[in-house]
Parts: C-alpha cells; sequence; structure tokens
C-alpha cells in the first residue's frame, strides 16, 4: 500500500486514508497490512506520529508528525479545537439546511462528555426506489464541522438527528445500510475526512489542506444524482 501524500514540510505531512485501514494497533487490529503508520514509515523512509484519529470505517485527510516536538505542538492544536475539520457525508433523509447537535457522548468509561457538531445540507437526493413504506427514498450530501473531538462523534450525532450516515454500523440505520448493500453493494461508510484548517505552530502560516471524496463515495453520489 502507498498513501498518496497531500501536504509536506519538515514537521508534517498529510495523507489520504482509505477506509479499513487503522492509525496505529489497537485491539481490533495487530495485522501490519491495515495499519498505517508501519506502512507510512517504511514508504517515506522515517518514523511518523499520529496527532490526531480517523476511525477505521472513515476515509480522508489524516496528518502525522515528523518528529515528537512536532506531535506535542499539532497534539495541543487539535485539543484546544484551533485545528478546523470539515468533514462530507451522505445522510438518509433530507437533511436541514443548516443544524447544530449539542448532544453529550459517553467514553468507553461510561463517562458523559460535551459534544458540539455544526453542519449544512449541500444537496439533497430523491430516488425513485423504494426503500420502506414510501415510493421514493430521499438523501443528503452534508457537510460537518465537529467542534469537539469525541470517539464516533459525528456518526453518533448524526443518527441522534435521524439522518443516520449510510453503511454506518453499529450506529446507522440497519434497514438502509440492507437496503444499500443490496441495491447497490454498498460496504463502506459515507463519512470523508474533507478539509484540515490551521495556524501552522512553527511558520505561523494559514494551512489549508483539502481533498475531495473518491471511491465507494462518489460512486453512490453519482447514482443519487442520476435523475
Amino acid at each position: 500500500m502507498t498513501f498518496d501524500i497531500l501536504f509536506e514540510d519538515d514537521h508534517i505531512l498529510a495523507i489520504y486514508k482509505p477506509a479499513g485501514y487503522f492509525v496505529h494497533r489497537t485491539k481490533l487490529d495487530y495485522q501490519a497490512e491495515t495499519l498505517v503508520m508501519p506502512l507510512l514509515r517504511d514508504q517515506i523512509g522515517q518514523k511518523v506520529y499520529p496527532v490526531h484519529r480517523l476511525d477505521r470505517k472513515t476515509a480522508g485527510l489524516l496528518l502525522m508528525a515528523k518528529d515528537e516536538e512536532s506531535q506535542k505542538a499539532f497534539n495541543d492544536m487539535f485539543m484546544a479545537g484551533s485545528v478546523k475539520k470539515t468533514y462530507l457525508a451522505l445522510v438518509r433523509g433530507w437533511a436541514p439546511e443548516s443544524f447544530e447537535i449539542d448532544y453529550a457522548i459517553e467514553n468507553d468509561r461510561g463517562k458523559l462528555q460535551e459534544a458540539l457538531t455544526l453542519g449544512k445540507s449541500i444537496a439533497q437526493y430523491e430516488i425513485p426506489i423504494s426503500s420502506g413504506k414510501h415510493p421514493t427514498s430521499r438523501y443528503s450530501l452534508v457537510e460537518l464541522y465537529p467542534q469537539t473531538g469525541r470517539q464516533h462523534q459525528l456518526r453518533k450525532h448524526m443518527s441522534h438527528i435521524f439522518h443516520p450516515i449510510l453503511g454506518d454500523r453499529p450506529h446507522g440505520c440497519n434497514k438502509q445500510n440492507r437496503f444499500f448493500l443490496n441495491q447497490f453493494q454498498l460496504n463502506d461508510m459515507l463519512l470523508h475526512a474533507k478539509n484540515l484548517s490551521f495556524t501552522h505552530p512553527f511558520s505561523g502560516k494559514l494551512v489549508s489542506i483539502d481533498f475531495s471524496p473518491r471511491g465507494e463515495f462518489n460512486r453512490i453520489k453519482k447514482i443519487l444524482e442520476t435523475p
């Protein structure tokens, strides 16, 4: 596996992480062929350090540090909310034009943590295929701006407002997931990390890294766009 490098300087690099890859070793995956860190280390010939997370099922922009000093600086920025993150998702139903989700999320220890997501609907689709009691099925392309960084935050928040992300298991809609699997052979979750923007802690320059979706996200989007 060779990752696409979208941005690089002396301190950091940003790559495109496909769905299905863990950032680092977890209890769920000990296989080196699905871990970003060792694969990227071998690709660029030096050790890399994680500064934030992307779920295994989430594709898109992933930022890595090249040394421990840079890792600490960017970790602090992510913790402080100084890095602006933008995601795209395809969801069930017609989402509101703009929305705010202020809904606490439990961590692994069962403790509730404040969580806030802002979002807006970019496009709405209606396809002439029934996935339930109605003769047609409706979906939306939404842009999401997490203001906090809780685990599975966007997935849980979109499910909370009854617009679950397509392909999301276990937080999404099982009925819709089965419909898209049977109708369109979709196995992936349609959540994409599109943009990271920040003031570089070492150069002081504004950096904005943007990368549009590819693969299954685009395939399903084109199906939904077809009259």
